[in-house]
């Protein structure tokens, strides 16, 4: 299988169309979309670092979440990361694919994903603009606030989670939206929810939110998309038959 048929099956399971208007996602970089790939390493990000450990170890190809050029390279020299990325990329021959937020918004993608290692199943969505449907929400048996956080907290491995809000406050109805979140928020307000499950709120939009009536649980932009990285990897497997494997973009270990 080559690079132009892999990127064909991915988008017949994450199709283009659910990608906002804003996004740069697909094939990022590619020297050949004709040549074979014989073994996939994903990661959250394309980082100088992946790149390099797929070219140690003999991967063709990377598949990522976020897109490796996403407002567009100025030039493409060793002298700037992105430009860094994108020669050595060329060099050892390594091809580069991100699904962003069309992963965010499929079913069983970033944001299901959240909702199931989390322990919860999604019941529906939410959202606004043209990513009406991106965020996903449960009913859950009635918790505090303060026992949700520390679930998120124990379930993404964070060291911390930032909670803004009254922790004693009773949640039957949870928003999740995994990484940049805070403008979810009110869309999360407006569909009823009481807590909301997020890598970044916004100081600002945090605290008006939880004026507002709704808990915010930040758990860091990483620990809210890495567990995406394993639904990548097995759609890779099902699909192709090829071999995939995670790396750790971040320093944190992929759940």
């Amino acid at each position: 299988m080559n690079v132009k048929t892999l990127h064909e099956k991915l988008t017949e399971r994450w199709p283009k169309t659910l990608s906002a208007a804003w996004d740069n996602d697909g094939i990022m970089v590619c020297a050949d979309v004709n040549a074979e790939v014989k073994k996939v390493l994903v990661a959250l990000d394309a980082t100088h670092a992946v790149i390099k450990y797929a070219a140690e170890n003999g991967f063709d190809t990377v598949i990522t979440h976020h897109p490796m050029i996403f407002k567009g390279a100025k030039n493409v020299t060793p002298g700037t990361l992105t430009g860094r990325r994108i020669v050595d990329s060329l060099v050892n021959g390594v091809s580069v694919l991100s699904f962003h937020t069309r992963l965010d918004a499929a079913e069983g993608g970033v944001n299901d994903e959240l909702c199931r290692v989390l322990g919860f199943e999604a019941c529906g969505s939410f959202g606004e603009d043209d990513m009406e449907t991106l965020g996903r929400i449960a009913e859950v048996p009635a918790m505090t606030a303060g026992e949700l956080a520390e679930r998120v907290k124990e379930k993404l491995g964070c060291t911390s989670v930032r909670v803004n809000g009254d922790l004693n406050r009773t949640v039957t109805r949870i928003a999740f939206c995994g990484g940049d979140g805070k403008d979810f928020i009110y869309p999360a307000l407006a569909a009823g929810c009481q807590a909301y499950i997020t890598g970044d709120a916004g100081y600002n939009m945090a605290e008006d939110a939880a004026e507002d009536g709704l808990v915010t649980i930040e758990a860091g932009h990483y620990h809210s998309e890495a567990p995406v990285c394993r639904v990548i990897a097995e759609a890779v497997r099902e699909l192709t038959g090829i071999e995939a494997e995670i790396v750790d973009s971040c320093g944190y270990g992929v759940i």
